[in-house]
């Protein structure tokens, strides 16, 4: 597993890369805000950024994140660094404790301050690298999202209908709503996979073992009976 870089650690990197992050942009705050026993760095390095979103995403934080790790991971990291990037042109990555947003993407959709706890379930959920399937990653971290969401309504953020044409490997918003069918049928199953995962012992008989179903059998029962 990587090295984690997290809080004043990542900004001191941050720092020592400081000339040519100025290539990017001359523009830079960081304020470091702790509660809770968590503390959160905020890195903004777009000037425009909307203090309202700023705002809004910290207190997102502190309301998800320790519900998160009191409900998935109690190890999870004590500090988490986010930065406003404007040279990142996707819309939020997470690795090695930080998450990166792209403010472009934020500007246009000041509503989906859910984007954060997505991507800081991907902090809590430390799964090694290669030791499970993507899709159930980002299947996970949107079952999260829309469990434990502050204001996914105000992002027009919702689940998808079930379609025939779907597969569990389509990730995200598919799976995350298969995990929810599953669930349903199965408490503590998506806490089960969550915890496979990241102890690194995920195989397929997983969902068996939890479930008494094979995947493919549960995704056929589920594409007969989709209702959630």
């Amino acid at each position: 597993m990587k090295k984690l870089l997290t809080g004043a650690a990542a900004l001191l990197l941050l720092m020592a890369n400081k000339p040519a992050l100025h290539a990017q942009a001359d523009f830079m705050t960081a304020d470091t805000i702790r509660q809770g026993g968590y503390t959160l760095v905020f890195i903004n390095k777009d000037a425009s950024f909307d203090k309202n979103v700023k705002q809004r995403m910290q207190d997102a934080f502190f309301t998800v994140y320790p519900r998160l790790a009191k409900t998935y991971n109690k190890r999870t990291l004590k500090t988490v660094t986010f930065m406003i990037d404007p040279a990142y042109d996707g819309v939020a990555a997470t690795g090695n404790g930080v998450v990166r947003y792209n403010p472009e993407w934020l500007h246009k959709h000041p509503g989906d301050i859910d984007v954060v706890t997505h991507e800081v379930m991907h902090i809590v959920q430390a799964y090694p690298d290669s030791k499970g399937p993507g899709w159930l990653t980002e299947g996970i971290a949107d079952y999260v999202r829309y469990v434990f969401g502050v204001d996914n309504k105000g992002a027009g953020w919702a689940l998808p209908a079930y379609a025939p044409s779907q597969t569990y490997e389509q990730s995200y918003r598919v799976v995350a709503r298969f995990l929810v069918w599953v669930e349903n049928a199965n408490r503590g199953a998506v806490k089960k996979l969550d915890a496979t995962m990241r102890a690194g012992n995920y195989t397929p008989d997983i969902w068996q073992k939890t479930t008494g179903k094979t995947l493919d059998e549960l995704w056929s029962s589920y594409g007969a009976h989709p209702e959630i």
